[in-house]
């Protein structure tokens, strides 16, 4: 099992940065498709950025060209790095990882969630 425990949000204002922590503890991580969604109140949880078991990222097309997905195996830390927030980056960031390691084709459209963290609050005013 895979515990996660996200950080780093904040509130700051448009054309701003934030970087994203995740922490993982519990089972290693090496190998293990790892993800950061999103989620506003009243819509849906979205994926953000994919970071497959063989560290191939993909990205979803709202943020593409602002965000930059990353593990550091020795430290079990799954990061997200958000450049030139937009109001509409607003939301819960949620790191999840999934069960099975070294599965191929794990991408924004077919990542499978077996774990989540409790997620960070990111605000970006105008």
């Amino acid at each position: 099992e895979v515990q996660l425990m996200e950080s780093g949000g904040g509130s700051v204002q448009a054309g701003g940065s934030l970087r994203l922590s995740c922490a993982a503890s519990g089972d290693t991580v090496n190998g293990r498709c790892m993800a950061w969604f999103r989620q506003v109140p009243g819509k849906d949880r979205e994926v953000v950025a994919v970071l497959d078991g063989f560290a191939t990222s993909t990205y979803a097309n709202p943020v593409k060209g602002r965000v930059s997905i990353g593990l550091d195996i020795p430290t079990a830390t799954l990061i997200l790095q958000i450049d030139s927030l937009m109001p509409e980056d607003t939301g819960k960031y949620y790191c999840a990882a999934e069960l099975r390691r070294f599965r191929r084709g794990c991408t924004t459209g077919t990542m499978n969630t077996e774990y989540w963290g409790q997620g960070t609050q990111v605000t970006v005013s105008s």
